[in-house]
């Protein structure tokens, strides 16, 4: 039955936001020396990211912080939206409808602590990572078996596809090295 609900829920999405810190990346910043930060971003969240373009989805992000590293990462994936530094993120997803005209249902939200209820709330579809928050996990659609940083995304994403049916198409779309 759950597939069912999943499947009904996909095939409305046109936009999957997702939170950066503990979702896109594990929620460690090193903080270097000289002032600058460093974190990480898993590989294949980047390849879900772009196998979900190949399938006519958009993709984005909305955090809490402000970080040229998520500057730079969403820029190099060619993701649609970028909202960074957000005191509220129920206000900027209420932004992100208006001005891409869309409807709550339309767009998918993964993230793993409770500044990301308020979104996760009003979507078509809610994910979040297997180490959320208690809070997280027991409101979202979808918990991933993979923690923040570690392909969290890459699943979410695939199991969008696969439930619109996208998936060998979107990976099909990347032709094949020999």
């Amino acid at each position: 039955m759950k597939d069912q609900a999943l499947a009904e829920r996909c095939r409305r999405l046109k936009l999957v936001l997702t939170d950066v810190d503990g979702v896109l990346n594990d929620g460690k910043v090193l903080l270097l020396p000289d002032g600058r930060e460093a974190a990480s971003f898993h590989i294949r969240d980047g390849m879900g990211i772009v196998l979900a373009h190949r399938a006519g989805l958009e993709t984005g992000v909305i955090s809490g912080r402000l970080s040229a590293l998520v500057t730079q990462r969403a820029a190099q994936l060619g993701m649609a939206v970028v909202r960074q530094g957000i005191a509220s993120k129920a206000q900027a997803f209420r932004e992100i409808l208006a001005e891409r005209g869309l409807q709550a249902h339309e767009v998918a939200y993964i993230g793993d602590d409770v500044n990301d209820l308020a979104v996760m709330r009003e979507v078509g579809l809610s994910g979040a990572p297997a180490d959320a928050a208690f809070e997280v996990r027991a409101e979202a659609f979808m918990v991933t078996d993979t923690g923040g940083g570690h392909g969290c995304v890459r699943e979410f994403l695939e199991a969008i596809l696969r439930a619109r049916g996208q998936w060998d198409e979107a990976v099909a779309s990347l032709g094949s090295r020999t």
